[in-house]
C-alpha cells in the first residue's frame, strides 16, 4: 500500500448539522474530502477523484471507475456514503483503498 494523501480534518467540519446542507448527502463535506486526493504518486501515476452530482469518479493513470451516492442503500451518513462509493470507485478501476485515521491509503 501506498500513502495516497493524509485525510483532510477539516472537512469533519463542514458535516450536516453544524454546516448547512441542502443536499441531503454533504457535498461539503465530499468535496472538502476528495481535494487531497488529486495527487501524483511516486512513480509518476496521476490520481483524480472528482464529484459529478451523486457521482464519484476515481482515475488512476488510465484505470477508470465511478461510484454512487446511495443514500437508500448505504445510509444517510455522508461519511459511510462516502466511503462506500469511493470503494465502489476503486474496485471498478481495479485499485484498492485503505482508510486509516489520519490518511488515505492505495494499492494500484
Amino acid at each position: 500500500m501506498i500513502k495516497l494523501c493524509d485525510i483532510n480534518q477539516a472537512a469533519k467540519e463542514k458535516l450536516p448539522p453544524e454546516f448547512r446542507d441542502k443536499s441531503g448527502i454533504g457535498v461539503h463535506y465530499i468535496d472538502a474530502f476528495i481535494k487531497p486526493m488529486n495527487v501524483a504518486l511516486p512513480d509518476n501515476v496521476r490520481v483524480a477523484c472528482k464529484r459529478r452530482g451523486l457521482k464519484i469518479n476515481l482515475t488512476v493513470g488510465l484505470k477508470k471507475g465511478f461510484g454512487l451516492m446511495r443514500r437508500l442503500e448505504v445510509g444517510r451518513d455522508p461519511v459511510v456514503m462516502l466511503q462506500a462509493a469511493l470503494a465502489e470507485a476503486a474496485k471498478a478501476a481495479g485499485v484498492q483503498l485503505q482508510f486509516t485515521a489520519t490518511e488515505i491509503l492505495i494499492a494500484p
